[in-house]
């Protein structure tokens, strides 16, 4: 229906009204600004056999009104499940029929919708998520019938300990704000979310304003664009969401007694936003602290003491906040030991500092773990559309890889100290007695 309006216009003269968005560092991105404001970014891959398309939405769980926690991640079920024009089974049907792969995802901060097909027919992922953008059925059984698999989703997250401590730490790292929400939302507000609720929310948010497309693969920006205009030019309005900074303050601890056989454990810092200059910084730290079986804390806690089977950090940056979380697991008669090891190894990473053998290893795996991702047209996508879910441009490789090798030890000796002299959050599930953190 929304192709058939546009054609009945003329493509070419909507074409008129569109303008080159600003200009990306990143020199092998083309990129158009459609009149309504959908903005498209191509990143064309001659040698590829593959296009990889994705409607990027700058609104996730933290855009969400609390009595509406999880409608973001319930559309992301919805629109996949057909149009005014397509059932679920024939998107299915047309996806698989050439071998192809589609699929969505929710964070705290965006929503994306995406399609990796052969070459030869790339310009049916674009008609497919165009239409489940700009023409959601919401047939009401099917409604219903993903209200009850996404409430399986989230009695099986609360089945799994590893989800729920990490839920208990987000929650307790920003306490009454929706960075800490879980994504899913919870039974009762997914129970109770009406289908006028989700489609009022979808016609208030999944709007241009708030609407990257971006591709990668074998195809070209221009042809790319129209195709987009088709499916999205006459899609109009639209506000981008209005985003309170999380406050200061944090909650030092939060347990929940599980008789299980593992008591899981989180400690998380306030980290760093998208854009603040430490990121890569963190990001080098990160890698070192716990990122890969070369870190510390895998090396001294489960190589050399065989504390535990999962060991690992991870960074985490949003547009205006961050988080820095270290996991581990192990048995209830060894918490206060591995607690001990913990602390003692994050001393001394503040105090002592890196090597640089640690910082090679570090910076090595960073640049080459981005290189690899670039063989794929599915991470150029997903690379792009991440960055501009954040902000208007993308570094190019070379810039983001420079970046990356320029981080220093002092750099990253500054920048640990830094978060990690931030007030500490505990969460741990499982058998265990709260006097042990004491």
């Amino acid at each position: 229906m929304v192709a058939a309006a546009v054609a009945a216009v003329g493509v070419a003269d909507v074409r008129r009204h569109m303008s080159e968005a600003p200009a990306l560092s990143d020199r092998g991105l083309q990129s158009t600004t459609l009149a309504n404001g959908i903005r498209v970014v191509t990143d064309r891959m001659p040698l590829a056999r593959s296009v990889s398309s994705g409607i990027w939405v700058k609104i996730g769980g933290r855009d969400e009104d609390e009595s509406l926690a999880g409608a973001s991640h319930f559309l992301e079920h919805l629109l996949f499940k057909g149009t005014e024009a397509r059932s679920a089974r024939s998107i299915a049907e047309d996806v698989e029929s050439v071998g192809g792969e589609m699929n969505a995802h929710t964070s705290r901060e965006y929503t994306a919708f995406y399609t990796r097909l052969p070459d030869h027919a790339w310009r049916m992922g674009v008609e497919i998520l165009g239409d489940i953008l700009a023409a959601p059925a919401f047939r009401a059984h099917e409604v219903e019938a993903e209200r009850q698999v996404i409430l399986e989703e989230i009695l099986m997250s609360l089945d799994t300990p590893d989800d729920v401590v990490h839920q208990q730490l987000a929650e307790a790292m920003f306490p009454g704000h929706p960075l800490g929400r879980e994504v899913l939302g919870s039974a009762d507000t997914v129970t109770d979310m009406s289908r006028d609720q989700i489609r009022s929310f979808f016609g208030a948010h999944y709007r241009p304003a708030n609407l990257v497309v971006v591709a990668a693969g074998n195809l070209e920006h221009d042809e790319f664009v129209a195709s987009v205009e088709r499916t999205l030019g006459l899609a109009a309005g639209g506000v981008e969401s209005t985003r309170t900074p999380p406050p200061i303050e944090v909650e030092s601890l939060r347990v929940v007694d599980k008789p299980i056989e593992q008591v899981h454990l989180a400690l998380g810092w306030r980290g760093v936003g998208f854009d603040h200059d430490d990121r890569y910084a963190l990001g080098v730290a990160n890698q070192i602290l716990g990122g890969g079986m070369s870190s510390r804390l895998f090396q001294e806690i489960r190589e050399e003491r065989g504390l535990v089977y999962t060991v690992y950090s991870y960074a985490a940056s949003y547009t205006d906040s961050g988080a820095m979380t270290v996991y581990a697991g192990t048995g209830a008669k060894r918490v206060a030991e591995l607690l001990e090891v913990l602390d003692a190894e994050l001393d001394r990473f503040v105090a002592g500092g890196v090597t640089e053998r640690e910082l090679e290893i570090a910076k090595g795996y960073l640049t080459g773990a981005t290189v690899l991702g670039l063989e794929d047209s599915g991470g150029r996508m997903s690379r792009v559309g991440r960055t501009l879910m954040h902000r208007d441009d993308v570094l190019s490789i070379d810039e983001q890889l420079d970046t990356l090798r320029s981080v220093t030890a002092a750099d990253v000796q500054r920048v640990a100290a830094k978060v990690l002299s931030h007030p500490r959050t505990t969460s741990a599930v499982g058998p265990v007695n709260e006097s042990v953190f004491a």
